[in-house]
């Protein structure tokens, strides 16, 4: 059976509440009702109520971009897993290059959200990938390999069936710069070969695997063409309606493609 493919957005830092709830709007009138692919909108924090309400009647989830690993407590500025699962919540990004380069989560913190997501029933898009100076010397696999090891620490294979991938060439975003369809595919093949001798062949085969580096509608339908890339999940692109719902329809494409 193909894999059902992913378009996810990652707002980042933009959009107040009612800037989200706009975005919302206009993606859902147009893509709302489709069902070949799943559609994920991630917003920050504060306007995840107002895209909750606009996408509730529609085939879009939504996503968080971020949870803290603890149920509760004396934790100032944090967000748990049952406050987001309270909002409807059904995703949340994990592990992403932003949360590792600028506020210094390891692979053990990754991995403690990560157990935490599972056990509150929300879909982990645990993120991976390699900087540049770690590309250059050519340390990606084993960059990679110990990001994947050190985040799936102690999930069960059960746990493991609800958990999406993210390969995020950290040198790719918001650069401008694209990893070719090829290294992206070398990449991706690399990361489910992980992944079978973590879990076996039947589970690699069903994880979906997104790329994160760039993804707009000039390079998408080149992308998720290649074997190993189920989706997408979408930074800038994400910001405008009209870019989003041409991702959106490229993964439909492809799905198409694909099947």
């Amino acid at each position: 059976m193909p894999r059902n493919i992913i378009i996810a957005g990652n707002w980042k830092m933009n959009k107040t509440s009612a800037e989200g709830a706009d975005l919302a709007r206009s993606i859902v009138q147009v893509i709302g009702n489709q069902t070949e692919i799943t559609v994920i909108l991630c917003p920050p924090f504060t306007a995840l109520q107002a895209v909750g309400g606009i996408v509730s009647n529609s085939s879009v989830r939504l996503g968080a971009q971020n949870m803290s690993d603890k149920p509760a407590g004396a934790y100032t500025g944090e967000v748990s897993s049952a406050m987001l699962r309270d909002i409807h919540v059904t995703h949340v990004i994990l592990g992403h290059s932003e949360r590792r380069a600028l506020y210094g989560e390891t692979d053990a913190i990754v991995n403690k959200k990560t157990l935490a997501a599972l056990e509150n029933n929300l879909k982990p898009i645990l993120c991976v990938g390699e900087t540049l100076a770690e590309r250059e010397s050519n340390s990606t696999f084993d960059v990679i390999r110990t990001q994947i090891r050190g985040a799936l620490d102690s999930v069960s294979p059960l746990q493991f069936d609800e958990v999406i991938i993210a390969y995020e060439p950290v040198w790719a975003i918001g650069t401008g710069k694209t990893a070719t369809p090829a290294i992206a595919q070398e990449v991706h093949a690399f990361i489910r070969s992980e992944l079978s001798a973590l879990y076996g062949d039947t589970l690699s085969q069903k994880t979906r695997i997104l790329y994160g580096g760039s993804m707009k509608p000039d390079n998408a339908a080149a992308l998720l063409a290649q074997p190993d890339i189920d989706g997408g999940l979408i930074g800038g692109a994400a910001l405008n309606a009209k870019d989003f719902i041409a991702l959106v329809e490229s993964g439909r494409s492809a799905s198409v493609k694909k099947a």
